[in-house]
């Protein structure tokens, strides 16, 4: 059977021809704002309560809402893929500041919009959708009415969303401005930040160590700025949640990820009377690697001699084989992405550290970014990021408005798709040594999101306390960073590091505050689903495809009691889902016993 050969580098030039220069993409550009203009008539004219064809009026209003929706995410995809591809793209981040401008733009017409549907009362409201096609709209247009209610006068929303430009999005900007130039040197070259963070796989230990002191040195090198950086960032935040009377800084991320407090605080707390197994896992894996505790750059070091890398073409094969052993849809997905070049992997200089996915709604097509260089890391990165584009797949004919999931959810498509591809892995291993590796690769997992991630949300929870009474310089960053990582951790590592808040995206990234939770959530959650599509086999994709359907119409506590029969607010279901993971954990221990 032939098998198409895949390439590594995804296809743009189907989107908007000329990359940065592309006169076709500025022509997007003007038409988005022309469509801005539209909806701002719709908006001011739209009269609540004083209309006769007032459900009329609100429908026409919501499909030009639907439009700018998807020229503006349009936009903001190809910017992304643009900036991810090659730092050095000036022109890419000049147009990142005019799709800014667009999307600040469009917010303040959604303000005015958000206002009107406040005017209504409960009874007022309910009334309006009731008998009429706006019914499938119900939960997300009361989510923006309440939001609404919630906020300051249109006047002073539209304010902050104009000075949001050059203060908060300014700041996020200036971040991959740093990052885009710092280089890490290693023999007789300068690396990238994406290329030297591979380095923290390699299996010699001298190579690690000294990319790992250079990377350090690179970021304190950057850290008074990238201090001023994340504390204007906090500090922003914090002054429009103070003048809208919001006492906790948590309520936004919380709304945004349609989660109640109680569900965070039982999953921590499920997580954080689980750490020994996993204290002990790195103890074991200390132990293999001839060392009495691991430092952070050992963390991701392998373990033994088995070659197990892939090459793209094998671990895309792989993958599409066992996403069709679940089911002939996420398999059929993951070709077309495959086959139609939507996937950026190569393993060059210039590109952005990391991996996502990002959907461009008016072409129906996915990218997917990451820098592949063969581990059974990178096989895995790549099934969660299909996992994302599974997501926005299987949500293609939806109202537009109805498939803005959150990011919890859309971690737990990803994680889903991740575990699929790693417990085949496992299963697949031909020597007892080769499962082992795998293993333990799986179990990296685990150690990222119960612990790394974990890490991340008590230092952001620490900074945001400390912000809330002023600056907080560089040393005390790296202080409360430390106690976060040892805490995390068990303070189970020689070295740590100290400097991760400057050198992760996440804690930079304007449009979702505490980027850190909802990953956990995705992961624990995604197990399970994961447990469910086991026990009933191949025949599960169709329930599995209904949930995800449902990730963008309701809360995470509605969506686990509809499709899983669970309560999220307790900690059962959590203790649960790390249970699984600790399965792993007694598995690894059991072969590596000797």
């Amino acid at each position: 059977m032939y098998i198409k050969k895949y390439q590594e580098t995804w296809d743009l030039e189907g989107l908007f021809p000329g990359g940065s220069d592309s006169s076709k993409f500025r022509e997007h550009i003007a038409i988005s704002i022309d469509e801005i203009d539209k909806l701002s008539t719709y908006v001011h004219k739209f009269e609540p309560l004083k209309e006769e064809a007032e459900v009329e009026a609100l429908r026409e209003m919501v499909g030009q809402f639907e439009i700018v929706v998807k020229k503006v995410r349009q936009a903001g995809a190809f910017v992304s893929c643009l900036e991810a591809q090659n730092m050095e793209d000036k022109e890419a981040s000049t147009l990142r500041g005019r799709v800014t401008e667009l999307s600040t733009t469009f917010q303040n017409v959604l303000t005015i919009l958000d206002g009107k549907l406040s005017l209504y009362s409960d009874i007022e409201w309910d009334s309006l959708f009731k008998g009429n096609d706006l019914e499938e709209l119900y939960f997300v247009l009361s989510e923006r009415r309440t939001a609404a209610k919630e906020k300051l006068s249109e006047v002073e929303e539209t304010l902050i969303n104009k000075l949001s430009v050059d203060g908060y999005y300014g700041w996020g900007q200036m971040y991959d401005t740093i990052v885009g130039k710092i280089q890490i040197p290693f023999e007789e070259e300068n690396l990238s930040v994406g290329q030297a963070a591979n380095k923290f796989s390699s299996p010699e230990r001298m190579v690690r160590k000294k990319v790992f002191s250079e990377w350090e040195k690179a970021w304190d090198a950057n850290g008074e700025v990238l201090a001023k950086t994340l504390n204007h960032l906090a500090g922003f935040r914090l002054n429009v949640y103070g003048m809208r009377g919001w006492s906790s800084f948590l309520k936004e991320p919380l709304a945004i990820n349609r989660m109640q407090e109680e569900t965070l605080q039982a999953m921590w707390n499920a997580i954080a009377k689980n750490k020994q197994p996993f204290v002990q896992f790195l103890d074991r894996k200390a132990k293999l690697l001839g060392l009495e505790k691991l430092s952070w750059y050992d963390l991701d070091a392998p373990l033994g001699k088995v070659e197990t890398k892939m090459s793209y073409q094998e671990g895309a094969e792989f993958i599409i084989k066992h996403f069709e052993q679940f089911g002939a849809e996420m398999a059929a997905f993951a070709k077309k992405a495959f086959e139609e070049s939507w996937i950026e992997a190569e393993d060059r200089k210039g590109k952005r550290p990391g991996g996502f996915h990002t959907y461009f709604p008016e072409s129906a097509q996915s990218r997917i970014f990451m820098t592949y260089s063969g581990t059974p890391s990178n096989v895995s990165t790549l099934a969660h990021e299909l996992g994302h584009g599974f997501h926005t797949y299987v949500m293609r004919d939806m109202h537009t408005l109805n498939r803005n999931y959150a990011m919890n959810v859309a971690e737990t498509a990803s994680t889903f798709a991740e575990m699929i591809v790693s417990d085949a892995a496992v299963k697949a291993a031909s020597t007892e040594e080769e499962k082992v590796v795998l293993l333990e690769d799986k179990i990296q997992r685990s150690i990222a999101l119960l612990m790394n991630i974990h890490a991340r949300f008590l230092f952001e929870t620490s900074f945001y306390e400390k912000r809330q009474n002023g600056l907080v310089s560089k040393e005390q960053l790296n202080s409360l960073m430390l106690d976060a990582q040892k805490e995390a951790y068990g303070d189970s590592l020689e070295e740590y590091h100290p400097s991760f808040w400057g050198s992760k995206l996440h804690f930079y990234i304007t449009g979702v505050p505490f980027y850190n939770f909802p990953y956990t959530f995705g992961f624990l959650f995604s197990l399970g689903i994961y447990a469910k599509a086991i026990e009933e086999g191949k025949g599960y994709e169709e329930k599995y495809i209904a949930l995800l359907k449902d990730t963008a119409s309701m809360t995470v506590e509605e969506l686990a009691y509809k499709h899983l029969q669970i309560d999220l607010t307790k900690e059962d279901f959590w203790n649960s889902a790390i249970e699984l993971c600790i399965k792993d954990v007694e598995e690894f221990l059991a072969l590596t016993n000797e």
